[in-house]
């Protein structure tokens, strides 16, 4: 099971809305308010067989206040 961390810009004054729809759905690991160009930042630990975009796509982008995300997958951790 690999990490992956979701960056989530929001559309101004959803944030919180968008964090808490994101919290009802429980599929994250973590989930921080964030400064700079992203509002929000989750991580999450996807099943291994998934395919990681139609997962983003079909768990979270659905979210009424996302304006656009950014997906970061990790490898190997040290």
């Amino acid at each position: 099971m690999s990490c992956i961390f979701v960056q989530i810009r929001c559309k101004p004054g959803t944030t919180y809305a968008v964090a808490d729809a994101i919290s009802l759905r429980e599929f994250h690991s973590e989930l921080y308010s964030t400064s700079g160009d992203f509002d929000l930042l989750m991580k999450i630990y996807p099943p291994a067989d998934v395919d990681i975009g139609k997962y983003i796509n079909e768990k979270l982008l659905d979210i009424d206040g996302i304006e656009r995300s950014l997906t970061t997958l990790t490898f190997k951790a040290f």
